[in-house]
Formats: C-alpha cells, structure tokens, sequence
C-alpha cells in the first residue's frame, strides 16, 4: 500500500511545472522543406531499419544466440543502438528540438528500471535521448502493449530486442512478464529497461474516467498522469531486485504542446523536450 501511495504521489511538483509548458497552442508551419525533409527521413529510416534491424539482427539475435546468449545481446544491442541513434539526430540536430535534462544524474553502466509519465504516443521515443547520453541506448526496452508486436520490419525488431508485451489483462499478463522478466537478471547483461505505470497514454476522455475512479476509492485525486497500473511495476521489481543498481522516476515535458508521430518526423512539434529525473534507491 506504501509503494502503491508513492507511485500516486511520483512526479507532481515537477509535473505542475513541466505540463505547463503544454498551454501554448503554437507550432511550426508544414513547409515544403518540412515536407521533403520529413519524407526523406521516414524513407532512410524504413530503410535503415530493414537494413540493420532484420537483416543484421536476425545475425545477433539468432545465429549468435546458438552459442552465447551474453554475446547476442551485446551484438543485437550495437546493432539497435546503430539505428536508434539516427532517431535523436532527428530530432536534435534536424528538427532541432532543444532536449533539457534536469535532476539527478544517471551513473553510466547502471542496471535500472525507468518509470514514466505517459503524455503521448512518442514518449518513449525521447527517453532514447537520455539513454544515448549514458552509452545505453542498445540496451533499452520497453513493457509496450502487445499489438505493437505485430508491426512490419518493427515489430520483428520489437521481438529480438526481448521487449515485453501486455495485453493489459493481469491474469494473461503475468505468467509471460516474469517469464521474460527472469531470463534479465543477469547482472553482465546491461539493462534499461522502461515501463509507463499509466498503461496508456494521457487523455482529457481517461484523466476524467481516473479522476472519478480516485474519488470513488479514495485515492489522490491527479491532474498530470493518470491512476499507475502498479502490478506490472512490482513484478519487475520482484523479479529484477537484486540485479538492478536503481529505480528511476522520468517525467517528460513539452513544450508548445505534446507531440504525434508525425509532428516529430516534419519537425512540426515540440521546440523543447524537458526531462526531470529522480533516482529511487533499491537499498
């Protein structure tokens, strides 16, 4: 019940701050150079992917696999970092969208569990931002829902990469989360692997049906982030405590507003990405 009152309680003062940079309602302009610029980026990227995904991770993942799993995942992750990298590069460098970090500081070559507020479909896509700068960026993985799997050329890469599908129903959930959960204790094996209590991202229709759940049940009423789905985060604590070094709490703001897929890819949304961190010991 304690752990369930600090999951409620995570992110709030920096969640007031942070969230308030959504009330600009502000964004670029679709150019004809977004546009290009955006098309050829998606074009490189699907191809890259194909490239350095299926053909070079089917290498690493399985052929590799047969002999040393240590080894797979240390060559499966140098290929996924290799393709990943050209995400931040996109949004950095291309777009450029200002990254802010503040907090504490993430020590390199860590074993952690990052937790997260879920804004929007692409959040994820930003913590690969924070992973890059700690050499990492190979090594993340994500609880995601279990469509997602099913993706052309990503969903393949979903798979050797071991990210861990839900289907947001507990009794189906559970016995594949500690299955796989367990093959990641490993403490040679570098992890980072990233879960959204929430289960979904953040919507006025589901803050609402939240809020009113709250009030029901006497819970705290939260205006930024929905009621976290705690079970999910207990069996990843349960399971991985004694090979992880640290639990971390990511908040992720935007500013002018929360950012689509699309508005990523034409470099239309956001000008600023800020990411607040707060690091939660196990001992």
């Amino acid at each position: 019940v304690k752990l369930d009152r600090v999951l409620l309680s995570l992110r709030q003062m920096e969640l007031n701050k942070l969230l308030a940079l959504n009330d600009e309602t502000t964004r670029r302009a679709l150019t004809p150079l977004r546009l290009l610029r955006g098309s050829i980026c998606i074009v490189v990227l699907v191809l890259t992917a194909f490239m350095m995904l299926v053909y070079f991770g089917f290498m690493s993942a399985i052929v590799v696999r047969l002999f040393s799993v240590h080894y797979s995942r240390k060559m499966t992750s140098i290929v996924f970092a290799a393709w990943l990298g050209l995400w931040p590069f996109l949004f950095e460098k291309i777009n450029n969208t200002k990254v802010v970090f503040s907090g504490e500081i993430v020590p390199d070559k860590e074993r952690t569990l990052l937790i997260a507020n879920h804004r929007t479909e692409v959040d994820w896509m930003y913590m690969w931002d924070l992973a890059l700068r700690k050499g990492s960026l190979g090594y993340i993985k994500y609880v995601l829902k279990s469509s997602l799997m099913k993706l052309p050329i990503f969903g393949w890469a979903f798979h050797i990469l071991e990210f861990i599908p839900v289907r947001r129903k507990w009794e189906i959930d559970e016995p594949v989360m500690r299955q796989m959960l367990s093959t990641l204790k490993d403490p040679q094996d570098p992890l980072w692997l990233a879960i959204f209590p929430e289960g979904t991202d953040f919507t006025e229709q589901k803050s609402n049906r939240s809020q009113k759940y709250a009030a029901e049940n006497g819970l705290p009423i939260l205006k930024h982030v929905l009621l976290p789905k705690t079970k999910g985060f207990f069996a990843c604590v349960e399971e991985l405590r004694n090979s992880l070094d640290a639990v971390y709490d990511v908040t992720i703001g935007y500013k002018p507003r929360c950012p689509l897929i699309l508005d990523n890819v034409f470099g239309l949304n956001p000008s600023e990405v800020h990411i607040h961190i707060r690091r939660l010991s196990l001992n």
